[in-house]
């Protein structure tokens, strides 16, 4: 059986002199379950090339998808929530809010911005759910009524890209509040006549969902996202009945009247444009 032997050593690399693939470099699709090259899914708008499915990105990403060269100004960047409850659960909101900034590299669920989409001139107010679920509190209501002050000034086209799990609980009437604010913001910019797009993505629940983001002149959406006001669970104990398939997708919603366009993010900048075009006349 010498045949059987190793005769040589087989991996001969020491420890110090092993690679590894950087993080972030590959991503796994959670539809299809396929692996995806960073650089391939951004360059596919952070859509996967094998199923079509969107994956969730945040600010960052939108920013990057829609402005012209990704050139913008960002505005009101520095407000921070307070803690006026001196809220506390299993840890203090005051140390939550410190650990997810650490952690995300953001001051707040949401981002405000001005630039241009094929040369038009827009405001953008993007939410990010990885800060606390992209909850609705003060600072989310004060930068959306920022945002719209500045297209009432400016008179620019103001979008609202919506992901979010609703109202802040940490906050309570404070963050219920917001959705009063923004609505009243809103009627000031349609009585401007001044164009509100809404952008619903995966998820847009809650609060959110019954006010500002389905208050657009045209309400948009992208592929197979979560759209409602409250959860399935919730809602199937409360009325004792199963629930559609698909329910709550922004497929289905469409199909029951409360969006206008389903549009796919890697032709989103271009459907936009149009939109803006279509409304300067």
């Amino acid at each position: 059986m010498s045949w059987f032997r190793r005769e040589k050593k087989g991996i001969s690399t020491s420890t110090e002199e092993k690679k590894e693939a950087p993080d972030g470099l590959w991503n796994k699709c959670p539809n299809c379950k396929k692996a995806l090259h960073s650089a391939d899914l951004q360059e596919n708008k952070w859509v996967c090339q094998y199923c079509s499915y969107h994956l969730r990105v945040g600010s960052k990403e939108y920013f990057h998808v829609l402005f012209d060269n990704n050139e913008y100004t960002e505005l009101f960047a520095d407000l921070t929530s307070g803690d006026p409850l001196h809220f506390v659960d299993s840890k203090p909101y005051t140390d939550r809010l410190l650990e997810t900034t650490k952690k995300t590299g953001l001051k707040d669920a949401i981002r405000a911005a001005h630039g241009k989409i094929e040369g038009e001139e827009i405001m953008i107010a993007c939410m990010d759910f990885n800060f606390i679920g992209g909850s609705m509190g003060s600072v989310v209501g004060e930068k959306i009524a920022r945002s719209i002050d500045y297209s009432l000034k400016k008179k620019v086209p103001f979008l609202m890209i919506s992901k979010s799990g609703g109202a802040r609980m940490m906050e309570a009437a404070f963050s219920l509040m917001q959705m009063a604010k923004t609505s009243a913001k809103l009627a000031l910019l349609s009585q401007a006549k001044i164009p509100y797009i809404s952008l619903l993505t995966d998820p847009t629940t809650g609060g959110v969902t019954a006010s500002y983001a389905m208050l657009g002149d045209i309400n948009i959406a992208e592929p197979g996202a979560l759209i409602g006001f409250a959860g399935p669970r919730v809602i199937k104990e409360t009325i004792k009945k199963d629930l559609p398939k698909g329910f709550q997708t922004s497929e289905f919603v469409l199909e029951h009247g409360f969006l206008d366009f389903i549009v796919d993010r890697r032709e989103m900048k271009a459907k936009l444009a149009t939109f803006l075009k279509m409304m300067k006349k």
